[in-house]
């Protein structure tokens, strides 16, 4: 190997041990935490374990029970022949070997079989449920973290702004055109506004760690700033009637609800297909001494005696499938009210964007611009000037919040569908 490519390989051997060695680097954007939590979150990965235990119920559920072995030493005792007491075929009186075989009524096992399927799309359910809780935990977080950066930054515009305003006081102070109050007042305002920078800052960490704990608690997780938030959906997907087309189709909560009632049709059929006795068959085989004498055949069937009993359990699987149709039937109503709501607020909150990015934040930067020029010109008080900057730093917040309450709204609506827009 030649030397270039050889130091190029030990370079990169070195360097994948160190990115190792340091954690995982991730972040940025919305996408790549999603990706991290679903291979890394703990409850999400026990979810995932009890789906698949529940879909391996499913065979064994309708299997046949194991048949039964049975032997039976008759005269081990040997009274009969006056030899001593033993336990060895050839040695006693005579020995019946069975074998049996429990069979249930016809249709039952397929019952048991589609109970446990049923069981295991209600799990998936639930784990559906979890991931799109999980999701909009991380997407909400994210949508916060990313509001308070950016809050942060138009702080300390604003920082440097009363910077430089408290120098142009000063200035005009000392020449006597201001008196000294203007100069107070900016470092009054600059101090406070540093406290409030302290404030975010640590309302910031907050978030990061709430953020590591939903991607699964890794210590040595190392998140990058939110870079971007992400694009909405063009408003074709954002029609009423489709959403809630989809909602019914892919509400994790609704896909419980239906596999629930499911289990509860087939246990309720199971329960009345107990009126029908089970039945066992059997082959014998008779040894006496050292041969075998004779063979039988046998069938037993139990005798469902016991109606009170049955009728109690068939009224318990009907209120079972009454209660899981009414649990839909509330879920249904619950999750369409969500969906509206959210719809409605992620809406408001794209008019409120619109309407500061294209008017109350162009007018604030004007009535900046003339409130610092009239100062300066001795045209306007000091009172003005920071009634201005306050209003370009709310004007600039607003338009960053409304654009993160779009993305949490964008977040609820896309856990009640159970799936991404």
């Amino acid at each position: 190997m030649k030397p270039l490519p050889l130091l190029l390989t030990a370079w990169l051997a070195v360097s994948g041990v160190a990115l190792a060695n340091e954690g995982a680097v991730i972040g940025g954007d919305v996408e790549s935490l999603l990706a991290f939590a679903r291979e890394r979150h703990p409850e999400f990965a026990a979810m995932r374990h009890e789906t698949a235990a529940a879909a391996a119920r499913v065979a064994p559920a309708g299997a046949l029970p194991d048949p039964m072995f049975g032997i039976e030493w008759r005269d081990f005792t040997n009274e009969a022949t006056g030899a001593s007491p033993n336990l060895l075929p050839a040695r006693v009186g005579s020995t019946r070997y069975t074998v049996t075989q429990s069979l249930p009524w016809f249709g039952k096992r397929d019952l048991k079989r589609d109970i446990a399927a049923a069981g295991a799309s209600e799990a998936e359910g639930r784990a559906a449920a979890v991931w799109a809780d999980l999701a909009w935990q991380i997407k909400q977080a994210y949508a916060r973290h990313h509001l308070h950066l950016a809050s942060l930054r138009y702080g300390r515009e604003n920082l440097g702004l009363l910077e430089q305003l408290e120098q142009i006081a000063q200035a005009r102070y000392a020449g006597g055109l201001v008196p000294q109050q203007d100069v107070i007042r900016a470092q009054t305002e600059r101090t406070a506004l540093r406290s409030e920078l302290v404030m975010l800052e640590s309302e910031n960490e907050q978030t990061a760690a709430r953020m590591r704990s939903l991607l699964g608690g890794a210590a040595d997780l190392r998140l990058l700033p939110p870079e971007r938030l992400r694009s909405l959906p063009p408003p074709a997907q954002l029609d009423a009637a489709a959403l809630e087309a989809r909602l019914l189709a892919r509400n994790p909560r609704l896909v419980t609800d239906a596999a629930r009632i499911e289990g509860a049709e087939k246990a309720r059929a199971l329960t009345y297909r107990n009126r029908y006795p089970d039945f066992s068959v059997g082959v014998a085989a008779m040894q006496e001494r050292s041969r075998v004498a004779s063979y039988d055949l046998m069938f037993e069937i139990n005798i469902p005696l016991q109606q009170d009993s049955r009728r109690a359990q068939e009224r318990e699987a009907e209120r079972m499938l009454d209660a899981a149709r009414s649990r839909r039937e509330a879920t249904l109503n619950q999750v369409r009210a969500e969906l509206h709501e959210s719809l409605t607020a992620l809406r408001a909150a794209g008019r409120v964007a619109e309407l500061v990015n294209t008017s109350l934040l162009p007018q604030a930067e004007l009535t900046l611009q003339s409130a610092l020029a009239g100062y300066e010109n001795g045209k306007v008080d000091f009172a003005a000037v920071l009634d201005a900057q306050r209003q370009i730093r709310k004007a600039k917040e607003d338009l960053a919040r409304a654009r993160v309450t779009q993305q949490l709204r964008l977040a609820d609506i896309e856990r009640v569908i159970g799936e991404e827009l």
